[in-house]
């Protein structure tokens, strides 16, 4: 777990039209918020 202020690291993960995100290309730029949404696309 990351300490309060802790920068975090980089990783990469595919966007919703399959491109690659890095967070480490927006370090710096802009902020960036992650979101997690764990029912998505599933049932119940």
């Amino acid at each position: 777990m990351l300490a309060i202020g802790a920068e975090a690291p980089d990783f990469a993960a595919l966007t919703d039209t399959g491109q690659t995100f890095r967070l480490s290309a927006w370090r710096g730029h802009r902020p960036v918020v992650l979101f997690f949404y764990l029912r998505a696309f599933t049932f119940g």
